[in-house]
């Protein structure tokens, strides 16, 4: 008699704790996307990406406070449109886009253009903020 209350504690305390423990992958976004993993959903890539595994980032010019931010730039495959993601926006990330064969990416008051050698900066309204 022992051994089944025993074994019976065993198995509902068993359950208490399956269903307390957190599902991995239990945060998934409307696209999929797992954002406990550091993946955001990529306009351009049509994909879920690792904003600091971009090939192409951007680091703050002037930062605010004793933290410096970055931000990861992805250009579509015919560089009509530049996919920046902000870490103060919230909304995950910003098109900008190219006007005939110009330099320069644009969408409202942001503006991308090449930089150096390799290199790009994003100005708003005509600051630069990354590079």
């Amino acid at each position: 008699m022992k051994k089944t209350i025993l074994f019976s504690a065993m198995f509902l305390g068993s359950l208490v704790f399956a269903q307390t423990k957190p599902v991995v992958g239990g945060d998934r976004d409307a696209h999929g996307c797992i954002g406990s993993a550091g993946y955001t959903y990529s306009q351009v890539k049509k994909d879920c990406v690792r904003v600091f595994e971009q090939k192409i980032k951007l680091t703050e010019v002037k930062p605010e406070g004793s933290s410096t931010s970055m931000t990861a730039v992805i250009f579509s495959k015919d560089m009509k449109k530049a996919e920046v993601f902000l870490p103060e926006d919230n909304t995950g990330s910003m098109i900008l886009t190219r006007m005939g064969k110009g330099k320069a990416w644009k969408k409202d008051n942001y503006t991308l253009v090449p930089y150096k050698k390799n290199g790009y900066q994003l100005k708003k309204d005509n600051v630069v903020i990354y590079k």
